[in-house]
This record gives structure tokens, sequence and C-alpha cells, in this order.
């Protein structure tokens, strides 16, 4: 196979920051190259974006189902091997199915699907397909996030007992007061968006963060969720109380409504023997606290990481590496795998996750719905 993979793209044009997330990624680690893709719905956009970003125009379609039809007429060694996801929620199913059926690799942006029922028919797709399949949840590319769950593994600090996740944003706050704003919105259209705004959007990077680092499963559930307004149908806040086993609770907290916030995800997890917190807007730091030793503090490049840590770190410590890095380090995961190559399972979030995802959003829709009852999680 040739260094690099041939990468198509799905949305993320024009000034989409999702699309320069996605973009920069996949070049860091130099195993991409966009040959490639349908960025816009509009096709004079497309083309011109394209014309931006340096693609071939002939490999620029008019639509995603084009796209599918024209690459499977080229032979295998030139055609797209990966497309990445990047529209809207509500086309992540079709599109994602579609690729595995006809034998692509999938990177998804989260969340994979708009409901559980879609997410559980791309798991058998994906099943049938045997392709690699990557989901997005991009903060589980940060080399302090993935020692957290090394040393967790290790018992670094003994049996868990208490999870507090929380995902704070302020930037629906200038759209969501005023009624003709939020009517115009994507994120709270329930066709667009799926059946949760906050959650769908962010809590469930909070909850990907305390299953990936704790390696448990949350088993159940009790949401409580904020619209602010009568003609709002989407969540714009909410707070989530878990249970991971009978002696393992915890909370997500998550708003799109905290004023002054920025991309607050944080998680601090608390165990027999001592206690790790980490904070998104500082990514370079990882706490370790005790009752009986002085705080620690890990940080990127160290030797005394793990090699998971260690693989996903680019530069000498004391160089900081930020969301980019980050994702590119799903990117490189996903690399791996669609070479065959031998790869840690914490590399990249899989379909399980998005899978986990879906079952999280339906169970706080539902817990919400039902007046805060606790609602039961899938195994």
């Amino acid at each position: 196979m040739p260094k690099k993979i041939r990468l198509g793209v799905l949305g993320g044009g024009g000034d989409s920051l999702i699309g320069v997330l996605h973009r920069v990624a996949s070049h860091i680690n130099d195993n991409y190259q966009i040959v490639g893709g349908c960025f816009n719905p509009d096709f004079k956009a497309n083309k011109a974006f394209a014309r931006e970003i340096d693609v071939p125009l002939n490999r620029i379609y008019s639509d995603f189902d084009t796209l599918i039809e024209e690459e499977l007429k080229l032979p295998e060694n030139e055609r797209i091997q990966v497309c990445s996801v990047l529209t809207p929620n509500f086309l992540h199913f079709p599109m994602a199915k579609k690729l595995l059926d006809n034998g692509f690799h999938v990177i998804c942006e989260k969340p994979m699907t708009t409901t559980l029922a879609e997410a559980k028919i791309l798991q058998k797709a994906h099943k049938k397909a045997g392709t690699v399949f990557a989901l997005t949840h991009t903060y589980t590319g940060y080399p302090m996030v993935r020692q957290m769950r090394e040393m967790i593994k290790k018992g670094a600090i003994g049996k868990i007992h208490k999870v507090d996740a929380r995902y704070y944003q302020g930037w629906i706050n200038e759209i969501i007061h005023d009624k003709k704003k939020r009517s115009t919105v994507w994120r709270l259209d329930p066709k667009k968006a799926g059946i949760s705004s906050c959650m769908g959007d962010i809590g469930v990077h909070a909850f990907n963060m305390v299953e990936y680092t704790t390696g448990l499963k949350v088993k159940s559930l009790l949401c409580d969720f904020n619209y602010l307004y009568k003609d709002n149908k989407m969540d714009v806040d909410g707070t989530v109380l878990i249970r991971m086993d009978d002696h393992v609770k915890g909370v997500i907290r998550s708003s799109q409504v905290a004023t002054g916030e920025e991309n607050g995800l944080a998680i601090a997890i608390y165990g027999s023997k001592g206690a790790f917190r980490w904070e998104q807007e500082n990514p370079n730091f990882l706490y370790k606290m005790s009752d009986t030793e002085p705080t620690q503090i890990y940080k990127p490049g160290h030797a005394y990481n793990s090699k998971l840590s260690l693989d996903g770190t680019k530069l000498p410590a004391g160089h900081p590496e930020g969301i980019f890095d980050s994702m590119a380090n799903i990117y490189l995961g996903a690399a791996k795998a669609i070479r065959g190559k031998r790869y840690n399972d914490g590399e990249f979030p899989t379909m399980e996750d998005g899978v986990r995802g879906m079952n999280f959003i339906e169970a706080t829709v539902e817990s919400n719905k039902k007046k805060n009852i606790w609602v039961k999680m899938m195994k």
C-alpha cells in the first residue's frame, strides 16, 4: 500500500471549523492525501472551495451519491479508500451506511446517527463490511487523557467510586434569547440535529470521556434538561446523574448557555487511593491528587508517560500541543487500522462508542421526558 491513504471529504467546506480541524489533522502525520469529495451542496461553491485547498476538480462531485457511483468506476488502487463525514447530524447515518455497504472505510463526526435504531443498523452494516470505522470523539486523542486511561488501568488511583465530568459552553446565548434566530439554527432543529442539542452535541463528549478513561460502563442515569423557552424544542442545558456500579456513581453536567464559558470540557475521577483531574482548555496538564502526598502534575513528552501517550505526542516536552494534534492522533490510529497494523484499542473511538453515545443521548431524553426518572442503558 502506498504511503498516503486516499481520503475523501463530505461536508466541511467554506469556513467550517470542523472542516479545518479534520483537514489539518489528516495532514499532520503524513498518512493521508485528500483526493476528492463533496464539500458543499452547492456545486459551484463546492468546486470553488476545492480550488482553494488544491483538490483535483475531476474528483469533486455534485452530490454524495455521484461520488460513490463515480469512485467505484475507478481502479481499486486509485479510488478513495476512506471518507470523512463532516456534515450536519441527520446526514451521518445515510452517508456512513452507504459508504460501508460499498466497501469504504469511514471516519465520522459525532453523534454517529440521530437515533439508537440507526446506530444499531450501522453497527450491523459495519460488521458485514469488515472495514474500519472511526468516530471522532476528538478529546480522546489528547496525550494526557490517554495517560490517565493507562494509569487507571494499572490501578494508579485504586477502586473508582466517583466521577464528575462537565462540558460547558456559552455560544448559544446570543441565539437562544432571540426568537427569530433560534428558529434558524440547525442545532436547534430536531429534523437536522436529532432529539437533543446540548446533550447530543457536547454532553455525549463528556459521557464518552467518562467511559474512555475509567474503562467502566454507565448502567443507568437520571437527567434534568433546561430548554429556557417553551417554543424551543431542544435542550440547551442538562445535568445527568450516572450509576456505573453499585458503589461507582457520578455526574455529567453539560450546557450551551453557561455564560462566559468557551470550551470547558473537564473531568475528575476519584478512587480509593487517589484522583485525576484534567481540563481541555489546559490539556497538557494532568493532575494526580492524593490525601497523603503532594499533588503531582504529568505533562506530555516525558519518558515517564505510557506508550499510548507518547505515541500521540509529536513534540519534545515543553512544546504545547492542542486540538489539531488531538484529532490527528485519531486519524493516526485509523491509518494504522486501515493498513492492517497493530494498534492500541484506545487510539480511536469505534462503532461501539457511537452506539453507546446514541444510547446515552436517548436515555437522557427519556429520563427528562418521564419527569426525571432513572433509565437503564444497554449492557
